[in-house]
């Protein structure tokens, strides 16, 4: 057994924490909302046609914020088609995703859903085969109290109220070449800042959100997020990353150091955004949306429905099974991200239910947790306060893709108020376990209320229909205290979660 240390320090503080870090994304996209998240005829369906079980599993995974209605599926959406009676929606072909839209599921649907699961809505708008009228257009009917053409349609559906949505996506994906109206930066830059200034014409304080790379490996990288800051800057208040991850090459060891990609990515945006602001004299920072992260076995995702050449409704579409090994990889992103609170402004794991998903169902069936369930629901639960940085010294590991990384990656966060002082760790040891000792003078603890860890013999076990509990955080017994020093053993691949009250 190989051993690390830990100092945490009060004093060490990287920024509050942001509970809009634990956003997720729903997508018209395979079964994420037919089947996912609504299902009428399920019976557990409510008066709304949404499924309890995937609302209840939804407020337990701790998620603040939800993207809709995309991802690529919104660059050839029309909003208008989702709203109004059921009976009069038109079904629509989806050139994203090869599928037909019903638009049973629209822009009042998630309005209600998002109210009964606690979430706070972030919409995206379509600006691939449209632009600024039909986003004013969008603001008007969702936002304006009433009195205009729009704004009385909405009331005439039946809701009075505006739905108030203040976060806002200016696009997605809009620098590939997949995307339905894909753009160069330029193009993109000048119809973001178009766009932005009207929608603030009718609200100024609107948080927006522009579309920056869709992976750190686009051969646009960093040219695309100059181009576009250079045209919106001071218009904007984020501009968006995405990053998916996966083992398909079975380069474990570089798979589990995944965050050292993700932080290399935000800091290179960070960089990048910084040095647009200091050419335009500006003090101004822009944050970053995080709106799509997670682990995607694209050359094999599960349960796909077959011929792509067909046009189906709600297609099974990359249903990925997740083993332990991404649950470690998921819960080390999380460390990532929280590392990074004073500049990532939002983070959305892709997607809720089904699809790439922590949350499954079946249709008239079950619903149940995936293993990254576990680290994002006990990270939400527990990360309260400042975030800490923590200073580590522990064994490094070699990985093809990024040389020689640290065995151990870790991150604090610390609520003074409460004196809860919460540790996030893994090991990214294929093999073996760690021995760590944490220095916890400077925040003496007085008790551990929870130490829990998400680890297995077999890395690759994973939960199903009729498994549903075979991966599941199981309590860290090895948890010791003694005279300011707290030490526990971290299996191998695993991820641990540490919870202690302090003086």
């Amino acid at each position: 057994m190989t051993s690390a240390s830990l100092t945490i320090d009060p004093a060490f503080r990287i920024a509050p924490v942001n509970r809009r870090t634990f956003g997720s994304f729903v997508e018209h996209m395979g079964r994420c909302v037919y089947t996912g998240i609504y299902e009428p005829e399920h019976a557990t369906a409510d008066e709304d046609g949404f499924r309890k079980d995937v609302l209840e599993l939804c407020r337990e995974l701790g998620v603040s914020v939800v993207r809709y209605p995309g991802g690529n599926f919104v660059s050839g959406y029309r909003w208008e088609d989702g709203v109004g009676p059921r009976e009069q929606r038109p079904r629509r072909l989806d050139l994203a995703w090869h599928s037909v839209e019903t638009n049973q599921f629209g822009l009042s649907e998630f309005d209600r859903w998002c109210t009964k699961a606690g979430v706070e809505p972030m919409m995206a708008i379509n600006l691939g085969t449209r632009g600024v009228q039909e986003a004013l257009d969008l603001q008007e009917y969702a936002n304006h109290p009433g009195g205009t053409a729009l704004s009385d349609l909405r009331v005439e559906h039946g809701v009075s109220e505006p739905y108030g949505i203040k976060l806002w996506c200016l696009g997605n994906e809009l620098d590939g070449p997949w995307q339905v109206g894909h753009k160069t930066a330029t193009e993109y830059g000048r119809l973001a800042a178009e766009t932005a200034r009207a929608m603030r014409m009718v609200e100024p304080d609107l948080e927006l959100v522009a579309c920056g790379s869709s992976s750190r490996s686009m051969p646009t990288f960093g040219t695309w997020e100059r181009e576009v800051l250079r045209e919106c800057y001071d218009l904007v208040d984020y501009i968006s990353a995405h990053a998916y991850y996966n083992d398909e090459e079975g380069d474990t060891a570089s798979f589990l150091a995944s965050a050292v990609d993700m932080d290399r990515f935000i800091d290179s945006v960070v960089a990048t955004a910084d040095g647009i602001g200091a050419e335009l004299k500006s003090d101004k920072k822009i944050g970053i949306s995080f709106d799509e992260w997670n682990v995607w076995y694209g050359k094999r995702s599960m349960r796909t429905d077959g011929p792509g050449d067909q046009w189906e409704v709600a297609p099974r579409r990359i249903e990925d099974e997740y083993n332990v090994t991404d649950a470690v990889v998921v819960g080390n992103l999380l460390i990532s991200l929280l590392r990074h609170s004073d500049r990532v402004a939002v983070a959305c794991l892709a997607q809720l239910a089904n699809v790439i998903a922590p949350i499954m169902t079946e249709p008239g069936g079950p619903a149940w947790r995936q293993t990254i369930f576990h680290p994002f629901a006990i990270t939400s639960r527990l990360a309260t306060g400042q975030v800490l940085r923590v200073e580590l010294d522990a064994p490094s590991i070699n990985t093809a893709k990024f040389g020689d990384v640290p065995g151990v990656d870790a991150v604090a966060t610390y609520d003074k108020q409460s004196g809860d002082l919460a540790v996030f760790l893994v090991n990214r040891q294929l093999e073996g376990s760690i021995e760590l000792a944490i220095d916890t003078s400077r925040t003496p603890v007085t008790g551990v209320r929870e130490a829990v860890t998400v680890s297995d013999d077999d890395r690759n076990a994973f939960n199903t229909a009729d498994q549903p509990d075979r991966v599941t955080p199981k309590p860290n017994t090895s948890v010791s205290v003694d005279d300011g020093k707290l030490t526990l053993t971290l299996p191998a691949t695993s991820w641990t979660a540490l919870h202690l009250t302090t003086r």
